[in-house]
């Protein structure tokens, strides 16, 4: 009982992480449309937002590996909350002066921040008790990640979105003074949510500071990493590298562009949109469980093909159909997508023996894909004069590719 006792407390902590990070991550949905219109820009320079967070993944993945041997888990995430933390209290200087520059390098050393602590936090959770018990106290963490998918764009439209909404003439019929009011006050909304997460993140800094964690030996002989390149020649693993490359890629286009889609196909309000991309994220979290269900009984990698096949069938009806219609495509994408990532990962990991972490790695880092694929969504939208529907062909195809990856899979064990 002791035992579990001392497990208690640190567990809950490394719990709330996944909350917090899985919050930051779903708050662009609503980021993303709401600075466009606050700061006058295209679809392709909004999302930039993405593109920062994302490559700083990318970046900072290796780097906060190398800072957990140095300093062990509990150090790695104090310096993971406190970098995070700075990049949201970087929006409040960005939002005063209205400057997307600011806003950017925000996002990036929020996306540093978040790397550091997903680097430092699953393996913990993992280690936080019995090993016979590591893979259910993990997706009892990964639950909150879920569950902050749910809570994140509910936040932003309660707090972000105004509901204001203005075209090109109505804008250019505004007399000056009331115009910039009305960019400042935009802008100026961005701040609330951010401020608080940035507090609570210092809090829980304090926190992991002042309560005593265990220790935690790794088990293993550190001589058995496997390196990266020999990794790389297993054609599983490339594949599956690509694959998470396009999955990532087309689950960032979707919820960063959401809103305006909501709007644009389905002709709703900012609000309603905003309140339907928290039920998207509500349909994602209910496929989490139900595709942990499903993979008892289905073979992961024809359940992943059945799904990509689902979300195919999505985009397709997105782009041609009107009304509500869209919007339900647009939801449904959210119960398909959810297993995407933990599968493409768990078959691109298989058969990898002792080169299995490096493998894991290079998985990681695909999701440099949500820093590219939204970038070319909006420079698809902005070339179509603004009309987000044909922009949906790039998640498109995104999901053929998973669809081959998946059936390449079938067919593996068919053999």
């Amino acid at each position: 009982m002791k035992e579990k006792n001392q497990y208690l407390i640190p567990f809950i902590l490394v719990t709330s992480l996944f909350f917090m990070w899985g919050l930051a991550n779903n708050l662009t949905g609503v980021l993303i449309p709401h600075l466009r219109k606050a700061l006058e820009l295209s679809n392709a320079q909004s999302t930039l937002v993405d593109t920062a967070a994302y490559l700083a993944y990318f970046i900072a993945a290796i780097p906060a590996g190398l800072l957990l041997k140095k300093t062990g888990y509990k150090n790695g995430i104090i310096t993971g909350l406190l970098v995070f933390s700075l990049g949201c209290f970087l929006f409040i200087p960005a939002a005063n002066n209205r400057d997307f520059t600011i806003f950017l390098l925000g996002s990036f050393i929020i996306g540093t921040g978040l790397a550091t602590l997903e680097t430092a936090a699953n393996p913990y959770a993992a280690r936080l008790g019995p090993e016979e018990t590591s893979t259910t106290r993990l997706n009892l963490a990964q639950s909150f990640n879920g569950l902050a998918a749910t809570a994140g764009p509910f936040i932003g439209t309660l707090f972000i979105l105004s509901g204001k909404e203005f075209s090109a003439e109505e804008l250019a019929l505004m007399p000056e003074a009331e115009k910039i009011q009305y960019f400042t006050e935009e802008a100026a909304s961005v701040k609330g949510p951010y401020i608080y997460i940035g507090v609570i993140l210092l809090v829980l800094a304090v926190l992991f500071y002042l309560i005593r964690f265990p220790d935690i030996e790794e088990s293993g002989n550190k001589g058995e990493s496997g390196s990266f390149l020999t990794a790389w020649k297993f054609p599983g693993l490339r594949l599956a590298v690509m694959a998470q490359f396009f999955y990532v890629g087309a689950q960032v286009c979707i919820t960063s562009f959401f809103i305006r889609m909501a709007m644009a196909g389905g002709g709703m309000s900012e609000k309603e949109a905003g309140w339907y991309l928290g039920i998207y994220g509500f349909l994602f979290m209910a496929g989490r469980f139900a595709g942990t269900a499903l993979t008892r009984i289905i073979a992961p990698a024809r359940l992943l093909a059945a799904y990509a096949v689902a979300a195919i069938i999505l985009c397709i009806m997105a782009i041609s159909l009107q009304g509500n219609l869209v919007v339900f495509a647009l939801g449904a994408l959210g119960f398909f997508l959810s297993i995407m990532f933990p599968t493409i990962f768990s078959l691109g990991i298989k058969g990898l023996g002792q080169h299995t972490k490096a493998g894991s790695s290079l998985l990681v880092m695909a999701i440099i894909g949500g820093a590219i694929f939204p970038v070319l969504m909006g420079y698809v939208i902005d070339r179509a004069g603004d009309d987000i529907q044909p922009g949906y062909y790039v998640p498109l195809v995104c999901f053929v590719v998973v669809l081959l990856f998946a059936l390449r899979n079938v067919r593996e064990v068919r053999k």
